[in-house]
């Protein structure tokens, strides 16, 4: 099966930085795309960042400017840099990746999810 195994949330003051990662267990090129989610509390999820297989790249208005997503390709892995940090980012992120149309036929699955990495942010 699939796996993103996110890591890099913390607990960081106002105006900090973090860096997230989400490695893949299965070369990225088998997804159209990739990207961060995040979820509050009595919140809906909603997409923070994303990247697609040929590098182009979106943002929440929120974070524009602030946060950046990345890929090693070669690492399997995406990274979120999270920079200028506010309290309102405070949310588990979650990385997302969805199939190419070969990969959904071999597997079935049309994206996959990782398990959330908790990003907290004080005042």
């Amino acid at each position: 099966q699939v796996q993103l195994v996110e890591s890099g949330g913390g607990l960081v003051q106002a105006g900090g930085s973090l860096r997230l990662s989400c490695t893949a267990s299965v070369n990225i090129f088998s997804f159209n795309a990739m990207g961060w989610y995040r979820q509050a509390p009595g919140k809906q999820r909603e997409l923070v960042a994303a990247i697609t297989n040929g590098g182009t790249t979106n943002y929440a208005g929120s974070v524009k400017g602030r946060f950046t997503i990345s890929r090693d390709n070669a690492r399997n892995t995406v990274y979120l840099q999270m920079n200028s940090l506010k309290p309102e980012d405070t949310a588990v992120y979650y990385c997302n990746a969805k199939s190419t149309p070969t990969y959904r036929i071999l597997t079935g699955n049309n994206d996959y999810w990782g398990q959330g990495t908790q990003v907290t942010v004080s005042s």
